[in-house]
């Protein structure tokens, strides 16, 4: 199986290829987009800001690569965001797999939001993780809605995981997550 990891500068492409390491798995970081198009499984992680990230995705000409890839992809934090129509962080358009916007945390909520939180399964469309706790680090976030499949709460409901078609995608970070983030990166794996 070839995994790639997108590499498009933002954040913790190497968390994530060692996390995929300890399950057995190598991967290729890369931002080829041959290489991304001809992979079986992609990742497609972030940590940063959304309008910085984004400029680069249109500089290495990535967008329309993520958007009609037909593979399993795997979103993880900010890719997850970035996967979404717009972003109130720099008031920039995404790549609108999802519709959904993504807005910053009210002002009287502590942000970022850190640490670890316990997720709610709403569909079981990705798997039954009910309960669960995951690491989570953001200031944004994606307000429930129909391609919800886990919801977490930080003064009111977000998005933890959402799911269309052959895109899935993660608020949290699995790679960080303990016993749970590898059950599910595994479950990437599998699917």
């Amino acid at each position: 199986m070839q995994l790639v990891i997108i590499d498009y500068g933002a954040g913790n492409v190497q968390s994530v290829q060692n996390a995929f390491a300890r399950l057995g798995l190598e991967s290729i970081v890369t931002a080829d987009r041959n290489i991304i198009g001809a992979a079986d499984k992609v990742v497609f992680p972030g940590v940063g800001h959304a309008k910085s990230a984004m400029e680069q995705i249109h500089k290495l000409e990535l967008a329309d690569t993520i958007r009609t890839l037909k593979q399993p992809v795997l979103g993880i934090c900010l890719g997850m965001q970035l996967m979404c129509s717009w972003s109130e962080e720099g008031g920039v358009e995404g790549l609108g797999i999802f519709d959904a916007k993504v807005l910053r945390f009210p002002n009287e909520l502590k942000v970022p939001q850190v640490g670890w939180n316990r997720v709610q399964q709403v569909s079981d469309a990705y798997g039954s993780f009910d309960k669960e706790h995951f690491y989570f680090v953001h200031s944004y976030y994606v307000p429930v809605n129909e391609a919800t499949v886990m919801q977490c709460e930080y003064g009111l409901p977000f998005s933890a995981g959402m799911r269309k078609d052959n895109f899935t995608a993660m608020q949290f970070h699995p790679e960080k997550s303990g016993v749970a983030g590898e059950r599910l990166l595994k479950q990437f794996l599998n699917n």
